[in-house]
């Protein structure tokens, strides 16, 4: 699985850095031939994909190193810190594009219409951001890695952003130049909004977020369904290490067990948990005697 994770996630940064390097040359040089503000902004932005994409990987290979003595579960939140690394980028790269648009726009004698190879490159670029940018979320979400679909989603944005410079160019030649800075500014404001959805997403990761009813209902079956002497799996909580997770829930066993038959029945559950889900790496589970109240308010379970 690890091995197979390696491959994948090195084939999507491949891709993207790849895609994004071509984008970067010629939207840069065909803006600047052309005299479209919007179209060098998004070479701007291409660049800043190059650079989050090797950010998402370093991320990714940090985070598949195996835990040592002092990551006793591993290294996993390194692929959420990278998220947040990617999300500081986004900001400053947002920053210096909506500035220079506010200053052309504030100066309109400074703006030029842009020439119509401008829309064949934003065609070319609405083509190559769709397909480059489904593979690599479609390849996170498949290993389950927030680093790689964090940089897919980026990637995602150059779409709109590809359809607003085509736009831009069309209304610029049809008599409003204006609108080329204006798509500037578009483009700038669609790579913050990316930035607050990656950061929320890993700050949601990092501060250990209440998972999804599918993956708890999930875990209540298995651990339920491990052995016919433990019932009514509860007060199931799930902390996230990027790629994976880990459990800790309760049982309900027969009391009057001896320790030695308890204690074999919670590792039944543990294993059969970290076999089955896939996600889920650690597991910890706590037996209570069938039909004693216990107090499940404590914040931790040990």
């Amino acid at each position: 699985m690890d091995e197979f994770r390696n491959k994948a996630g090195k084939k999507a940064a491949t891709v993207a850095i790849i895609a994004n390097c071509f984008l970067t040359v010629f939207n840069i040089a065909i803006g600047m031939i052309a005299g479209s503000y919007a179209l060098i902004s998004e070479g701007a932005h291409t660049l800043s994909d190059v650079i989050t994409s090797i950010i998402a990987y370093l991320g990714f290979k940090i985070g598949q190193k195996p835990a040592d003595d002092e990551h006793p579960i591993g290294h996993g939140r390194a692929e959420a810190i990278s998220g947040l690394v990617i999300v500081i980028f986004l900001v400053l790269v947002s920053y210096e594009i909506m500035l220079g648009a506010i200053e052309k726009l504030i100066n309109p004698s400074t703006i030029t219409v842009p020439e119509t190879i401008a829309a064949i490159m934003a065609i070319f670029g609405i083509i190559i951001n769709f397909a480059v940018s489904e593979y690599i979320i479609r390849i996170g979400k498949q290993i389950n890695s927030p680093a790689i679909v964090a940089d897919g989603k980026h990637q995602k944005t150059d779409i709109f952003a590809s359809i607003a410079i085509l736009a831009g160019v069309i209304a610029s030649n049809l008599g409003f130049p204006i609108i080329d800075p204006l798509v500037g500014l578009i483009i700038g404001f669609f790579i913050l909004k990316t930035a607050y959805e990656i950061g929320k997403e890993n700050i949601d990761n990092i501060m250990g977020k209440v998972p999804s009813k599918e993956l708890i209902s999930e875990i209540e079956k298995v651990a339920n369904n491990s052995t016919p002497k433990a019932q009514n799996a509860h007060e199931i909580k799930v902390d996230y290490l990027g790629s994976y997770a880990t459990v800790t829930l309760h049982v309900e066993v027969d009391g009057s067990m001896t320790l030695d038959e308890a204690h074999k029945i919670i590792h039944i559950i543990q294993n059969n948990i970290t076999q089955e889900i896939p996600e889920i790496k650690y597991a910890v589970v706590h037996a209570c005697p069938i039909g004693l109240e216990y107090n499940h308010d404590q914040e931790i379970d040990n």
